[in-house]
Parts: C-alpha cells; sequence; structure tokens
C-alpha cells in the first residue's frame, strides 16, 4: 500500500513516513501544496494524509483540486486545528476523515487501514482467500490459522491481491502500489515478489494474466 503523505513540518513529517514505513507501507512525503496536487492527481495511492497549513497551496484547495479532478483518494486531514468550523471546511471539501495534532501513531494507522479497506469495498475488517486471511486492522497474514512472515515488499502487493481478490491489478498499477516515488525498480523485481509468495501462499491463488498482471483467485 502506498501513501502520500503531505506534511511541511521537517520534524513531524520524516518521523511519520518513518511509522508508516515500519507498518509497511509505502510513503512519499510532499512539504509543498502545489507538489501534493499534482501528486494526488496523476499518482496512484491507496490513501493521502494532508495537512492544512502549506507553503504554496493549503490543504484545503489541495483537496478540493483532487475531487475537481473526480480523484477517489481517501483522504485523512491530519492537523493541528481543531476548531469545529476547520473540521467542516475540510469535509465539505471531499475529506473521509479528520484526525487533530497531538495523536498517536497507533491511532493514525488504525484510521488509514480502515480508509483504505471501505474505500476496497469491504465493511468487515477480516478478509479470507482460501486458507488465506488478512485482518486489515493489524495488518497481519495468516495461512491455515498460522502467522504468515513476510517482507515489506512481499505484504504490499499480498495486501492489494487481497483487497481486490478474483480481480486482475494491472502490473503497472500494482508497481505504482508498492514502490515509493523515488524507488529504482528494477524491470523483473514485482516477478521475483511474485515468485516468493507463490512460495508461501501456494501456487494455485495468485494467477498471473499474460500481457495484464494478476489476481488472487479465491473463487471455488
Amino acid at each position: 500500500m502506498r501513501i502520500l503523505l503531505v506534511e511541511d513540518d521537517r520534524d513531524l513529517g520524516p518521523a511519520i513516513a518513518h511509522a508508516l514505513r515500519g507498518e509497511n507501507f509505502a510513503v512519499d512525503l510532499v512539504a509543498d501544496g502545489i507538489d501534493a496536487a499534482h501528486g494526488g492527481e496523476t499518482e496512484h495511492y491507496d490513501a493521502a494524509i494532508l495537512d492544512l497549513g502549506l507553503p504554496g497551496l493549503d490543504g484545503v484547495s489541495v483537496l478540493k483540486a483532487w475531487r475537481a479532478a473526480e480523484r477517489p483518494l481517501p483522504v485523512l486531514i491530519l492537523t493541528a486545528r481543531a476548531g469545529w468550523s476547520d473540521k467542516v471546511a475540510g469535509f465539505k471539501a471531499g475529506a473521509d476523515d479528520y484526525l487533530v495534532k497531538p495523536f498517536r501513531v497507533e491511532e493514525l494507522v488504525m484510521r488509514l487501514r480502515a480508509l483504505i479497506r471501505r474505500a476496497a469495498g469491504h465493511a468487515q475488517p477480516l478478509l479470507d482467500c482460501g486458507p488465506l486471511t488478512f485482518d486489515t486492522q493489524t495488518g497481519q497474514f495468516e495461512l491455515a490459522g498460522l502467522p504468515l512472515r513476510l517482507t515489506a515488499f512481499e505484504w504490499r502487493v499480498l495486501s492489494q491481491l487481497m483487497l481486490r481478490r478474483d480481480v486482475v491489478i494491472e502490473r503497472l498499477e500494482l508497481l505504482e502500489r508498492v514502490y515509493e516515488g523515488d524507488a529504482d525498480v528494477d524491470s523483473n523485481s514485482l516477478e521475483v515478489i511474485v515468485g516468493r509468495l507463490r512460495k508461501k501462499v501456494g501456487p494455485q491463488l495468485i494467477e498471473t494474466i499474460r500481457g495484464r498482471g494478476y489476481r488472487l483467485t479465491c473463487r471455488t
């Protein structure tokens, strides 16, 4: 899962990014409203964390630009502005959630996971595909009831496939949702990750759709 983090505080931004990467998220940190507006309109992100007080373009204007471009990106506003009028303005602009600073990282992560799950069309936090289960609240995968040990890249790929099980995800989109924007990506890296996942979850679950991408096949 790839997150757009829009935060201009030089200490807080990297700290949040570090915490999210520790939860297996790929994170692109942007400190300017103009760059944020462009990134949210052109890149594939699973969710955005958006500050309101930004240089270049304020957060509400960034959000309005995304919605005007019909981007369905789930957006969590993270700001020190606790007034009800600020919250109303944020939700009217198209925010999906609103969290006031100071905050606990654990709460931010839980809210983020819930936003992504609901945006994918899942009401319940526990997803399953045959012997494979994914607890979207904790981020934990299990296979036949036993915890599944995954690298960060394996987790990102498998979570994407699980959230859209039985749907083909195009190879390019999957790459964009797994790697951060400044990553140097090898052309065969996705195939290597999928190969490792097949060894861990079984070859029958992950299907290669030639010329397109991959699908987690759960239908019986």
